[in-house]
């Protein structure tokens, strides 16, 4: 379990860094391409200094996946152009927004937004963020692979295959409004900092993968689960593959 945080509000070099002292390891950002909750190319190198890692979530307004598909293709495009220009590595993961509480009567319109949304971010993984009914109907029609659940409009409930959880909203820490969240693997994160071009082959990452996927398949814990199917996709990536 790793301890994040989620805010509108911009962060400073030495806000974010006042987050790492606390204990915190990653921010939710908003990646659109304008306004004040806009995460910028210098605030995301700034964060990345600090130490925190990045999850990316695409919100114009809170019901926007109430558009369906042409909204989803629409902002999927436009998330693809902001996360270039932020320098968002390629196979993170931009998550979309489902910020109201979905009936079941406008869930094939929120899952129609999903899946148009990640047709049009083939270089990312895809995620969607929303209440438990939003998880398990998303996750049913194979819309995305990445899930990032509030408690809100959740009545309690907690699906168990997601990535992140926001367990509680409007939080004062460290001068700014914040939720909580807390994650389990796979996430899709990432930093500005670069990495050590270190080259892997598909044979070695090949080579490697089948003992993580003895690990895997040795426990029921789910958080362990999730973090062999990231280490593996870890390797996957390194070596060009296709993640799984």
């Amino acid at each position: 379990m790793t301890k994040g945080f989620d805010c509108s509000t911009p962060l400073t070099a030495q806000t974010a860094a006042a987050f790492v002292k606390d204990g915190y390891s990653f921010v939710a950002r908003y990646l659109v391409p304008s306004g004040y909750k806009a995460l910028t190319k210098s605030e995301a190198e700034r964060i990345s200094q600090a130490g925190l890692d990045i999850v990316s979530v695409f919100e114009t307004t809170a019901n926007r996946a109430l558009g369906g598909r042409n909204a989803g293709l629409a902002d999927g495009a436009t998330a693809v152009q902001v996360a270039h220009q932020l320098g968002q590595p390629v196979g993170s993961c931009i998550y979309f927004a489902v910020d109201f509480d979905a009936t079941s009567a406008q869930m094939a319109t929120v899952i129609a937004y999903i899946q148009a949304a990640s047709e049009a971010t083939p270089e990312y993984t895809t995620g969607v963020y929303g209440s438990y009914a939003v998880m398990e109907a998303v996750k049913q029609a194979g819309a995305c692979s990445r899930f990032w659940q509030t408690y809100a409009w959740s009545g309690g409930k907690k699906s168990t295959f997601i990535n992140i959880y926001q367990y509680l909203n409007d939080v004062s820490e460290n001068g700014i409004q914040i939720d909580h969240d807390e994650s389990y693997g796979s996430e899709g994160w990432w930093n500005t900092l670069t990495p050590v071009n270190y080259p892997l082959t598909t044979h070695d990452a090949n080579v490697i993968i089948p003992f993580l996927s003895a690990g895997y398949m040795a426990t029921t814990s789910l958080p362990a689960r999730a973090e062999f199917n990231r280490l593996a996709n870890e390797l996957r990536k390194a070596s060009g593959q296709p993640l799984q």
